[in-house]
């Protein structure tokens, strides 16, 4: 029984030496909250100013937050490490059973430092770590497999998580994901690679400790009070019922989905690819992270008939969201749903990041179409909508199988360094673009935010409001983004979903957070929020990041193309990249 809610146990792994030790940093989980407030100050101890990505100095660090296994939809883990992406920051959040297995193992965050000497897994538990040879998993195809292997061989109690890369990671592709329970991932960034540069094809953390709150009372009046919201919510409805890709038909509507590189804004056929036809045809079951009552993971069931037996099938469960459908459907022409799952059933085979594979691929489909790149680099003759062809290229960019996929492993911001065609190479801070062409809000935001994820700041929901309710300019869009992302900072160290960020208003977080033993105003929280943020500003920095005007750039095809709120000028972004630049400034001493 983990005596207090309050977490305070760090675990310190060192692959280089094969040991281990914990620490007790209660004061730093009471300040700091968990999560991502935690993450940032581990990541800027333990990672050595200047450090190689890919080079064992590089730590991962996994945090959960003070209501993990507590409160609904508290049921992610943070990621964070020196991406081998951007060259600065990685973050990246997942869900699934890791964050309740870590804390139901005691620890409130874990260090991994160094790197094996040949490939290993770590069991994990609350009675420290087992070092497990992993040279006959290197290479294993399937992620599911690999998962398989490691639970007939650990057969530990209590929750469990298996967190694994696949071929893309150790062939260190800069992109490359971590899977956990084979529908969530660590995705963007790059943790797969650092995983693989660590020999590191898997961690196993598994616990059976409960946790003990001192008032129950208020802990179960709290707790039911937000599951009936929850299950209430028409938005969490959505979720449950259509998933993420409910936002198709909107966004396909509006002239605001990406399709074929940017190059156009509405897909032939596009209905096909509605989370509606998508449930009517392949939905087979929804899957929920721990403690959420939501099941947001929609699995989709595909048939692919056997040769020469009309009635014999070999079936395939595939999950599916927004930005998967975006990346290998709209951003490549690829108009068939079953065709679509076929794609992301190959990126989770490879262990690549599905919405970075995704736009590298159409931008090497749009360099081939100009004859920037040929057959002779890609090995494939790429052209939109061909999802044969693309197939072969997730295969060949996994493998890194020559010098091109060596280069466009790296990002299309890089390869298109190499080959030219910059002005359609669609990354933002060296991140590639997710599925959202709604307006300059959502641009700034991709610029501006400390993962260049959509994610940060929500700058595609500024530029879905009605006229009367939306900033006027672009110095009140940056200051709108740049409040969101500071308060998102304290959903990433509670662990919560964002899903869950209307629920969980700063008067909700100060209750649970009571529950946990922590006695915050809101002022408070809002200051903590800023603070993580600029922290994380900081840390970019210092490994070489910038808002300098010079050294943004901003690919020229999203001013060329029409958006949901017309024409975007490019003006008006770099006057919202200054603002939130002298926003962030702020907080200098």
């Amino acid at each position: 029984m983990i005596n207090d809610a309050l977490l305070s146990k760090i675990l310190v792994i060192n692959l280089s030496k094969w040991e281990y030790h914990t620490l007790e940093r209660p004061e730093l989980f009471r300040e700091r909250l968990g999560g991502a407030g935690v993450a940032i100050r581990l990541l800027d101890e333990f990672c050595p100013e200047g450090a190689d990505p890919l080079g064992p100095e590089n730590p991962i660090i996994l945090s959960v937050g003070a209501v993990t296994s507590l409160f609904p939809l508290a049921s992610k883990c943070v990621a964070m490490f020196k991406s081998p992406l951007t060259g600065n920051l990685g973050e990246s959040h997942g869900g699934g059973r890791t964050p309740f297995a870590i804390r139901s193992a005691g620890y409130g965050a874990i260090v991994i430092t160094g790197a094996a000497s040949h490939p290993v897994y770590l069991s994990i538990t609350k009675d420290g770590v087992a070092f497990r040879d992993a040279r006959a998993l290197w290479g294993t195809a399937r992620s599911d497999t690999v998962a398989r292997i490691i639970r007939s061989k650990d057969g530990t109690p209590g929750a469990r998580t298996i967190l694994r890369i696949g071929r893309a990671g150790e062939n260190l592709v800069r992109f490359a994901n971590v899977t956990s329970e084979t529908y969530r991932h660590f995705g963007r960034m790059g943790l797969g690679a650092v995983f693989g540069s660590k020999k590191l094809k898997a961690v196993l953390v598994s616990g059976d400790e409960l946790i003990s709150v001192s008032d129950q009372k208020k802990y179960r009046e709290v707790y039911d009070t937000l599951y009936e919201q929850v299950t209430k919510s028409s938005l969490m409805q959505k979720y449950h019922e259509i998933g993420t890709p409910v936002n198709v038909k909107s966004l396909s509507a509006m002239g605001s989905l990406p399709v074929k590189n940017l190059t156009e804004q509405r897909l032939d056929n596009s209905d096909n690819l509605s989370g509606e036809e998508f449930a009517r045809l392949f939905l087979s079951r929804r899957v929920a992270c721990s403690h959420c009552p939501v099941s947001c993971i929609h699995i989709g069931q595909i048939r692919i008939p056997y040769p020469n037996d009309p009635y014999f099938f070999k079936t395939i469960p595939v999950s599916y969201d927004y930005e998967l459908i975006y990346s290998l459907g709209f951003m490549l022409g690829v108009s068939d749903p079953q065709d679509v799952l076929m794609l992301i059933d190959s990126i989770e085979q490879t262990g690549l990041d599905a919405m970075s594979a995704g736009v590298c691929a159409a931008w090497a489909t749009e360099a081939m179409q100009n004859g920037i790149i040929g057959p002779q680099e890609t090995g494939v003759n790429l052209k939109f909508g061909d999802t044969p062809q693309y197939l072969q290229f997730f295969e060949l960019l996994a493998g890194q199988s020559n010098q091109f996929y060596r280069d466009i492993g790296k990002g299309a911001e890089y390869a298109a360094s190499q080959y030219g065609g910059t002005q359609y190479a669609l990354s933002f801070g060296k991140n590639e673009m997710p599925g959202y062409h709604t307006g300059p809000a959502t641009y700034i935001g991709y610029i501006c935010g400390a993962r260049h994820s959509h994610l940060d700041n929500a700058g595609y929901s500024i530029d879905q409001k009605p006229v009367e309710k939306s900033p006027g300019t672009p110095e009140e869009i940056a200051e709108e983004l740049y409040h969101e992302e500071a308060y998102r900072q304290i959903l990433s160290s509670l662990v919560v979903c964002f899903f869950a960020r209307g629920l969980y208003s700063r008067e909700v977080i100060r209750e649970v957070l009571s529950i946990s033993g922590i006695d915050m105003t809101i002022e408070e929280l809002d200051i903590l929020g800023r603070d993580i943020l600029y922290e994380k500003y900081l840390f970019k920095l210092r490994e070489g990041f910038s808002l300098e005007p010079d050294k943004v750039q901003i690919p020229s095809r999203i001013f060329e193309l029409s958006s949901g709120k017309g024409m975007i000028r490019e003006e008006e972004v770099r006057r919202g990249v200054a603002r939130y630049k002298s926003l962030l400034e702020e907080k200098s001493p």
